[in-house]
């Protein structure tokens, strides 16, 4: 197969080939100049307008925050000087609530028994069981 078989026919069909007429240099430099001013047009406008709203944003007042204002001193520490001491304390008075007897809720008639009674009474009447159907469930 030659060469000249693989290229269509140009004399057959006058509308298949090149463009007869190229586009003129001046139009291409005109299109350039356009959209560089176009991008600088742009660039100035958006400049422009930060500017402006920098300023306007700067002669708002802005409020000053309430703690800024309002600074207090900030308390110190609270450090534990004595751990033991403490520590006898809390049990002290865990060992009183465990020990007495007392309301847990007056309105609804709820006492605080000492722990020792409750375990007697919980020996005497024993835990309560379930009923041998719901064992079998």
């Amino acid at each position: 197969m030659q060469e000249s078989d693989l290229r269509p026919d140009t004399r057959i069909d006058p509308q298949v080939g090149h463009e007869l007429s190229d586009l003129r240099p001046g139009y291409i430099a005109l299109f350039g100049i356009a959209l560089i001013s176009v991008i600088v047009a742009a660039a100035v406008i958006a400049s422009l307008l930060i500017h402006f709203k920098a300023a306007e944003h700067s002669r708002q007042e802005t409020p000053v925050p309430r703690l800024a204002q309002e600074r207090e001193a900030t308390p110190g520490p609270r450090l534990q000087v004595d751990a033991n001491k403490d520590l006898r304390q809390m049990r002290a008075g865990e060992d009183t609530v465990l020990n007495s007897y007392g309301w847990v809720d007056k309105d609804s008639v709820i006492v605080r028994i000492p722990i020792q009674r409750a375990m007697e009474i919980l020996a005497k009447q024993g835990l309560p069981a379930r009923k041998q159907e719901e064992k079998m469930r």
